[in-house]
């Protein structure tokens, strides 16, 4: 099954450039659906650029906060230099949606870009 996700570009060049290799999602309706060997064609918000990357494992997690303990912080998207912080996905995801879901980790592997 392929899912259509939406990424900004940083995140979006990153994958491409197979630095990161973990996508963080709120593990919502939409993402309950992602099974290990399906597919996910992202698409660049900033150009409409569209890669496919395959799901090669997925974690639950209660909260980004225990997500970021399990993995490091180059894998999740953040630079060298940056401090990985869960705090930052609450200005895409707020407590109450992260406590009423969960979240999770979706590990993946860039098939190919389209």
């Amino acid at each position: 099954m392929i899912h259509n996700m939406r990424l900004h570009n940083d995140p979006f060049i990153k994958i491409k450039n197979n630095t990161k290799t973990i996508e963080i999602r709120l593990n919502d309706e939409k993402r309950q659906q992602l099974k290990v060997g399906d597919t996910i064609e992202f698409t660049n918000v900033t150009n409409n650029e569209k890669i496919l990357v395959g799901i090669t494992d997925l974690y639950k997690f209660k909260n980004f906060t225990e997500l970021y303990k399990k993995f490091d912080k180059i894998s999740l998207g953040y630079n060298e230099d940056e401090i990985a912080n869960p705090k930052d996905m609450e200005e895409y995801y707020s407590p109450i949606e992260q406590e009423k879901y969960g979240v999770l980790g979706i590990k993946i592997k860039l098939l190919k870009n389209k």
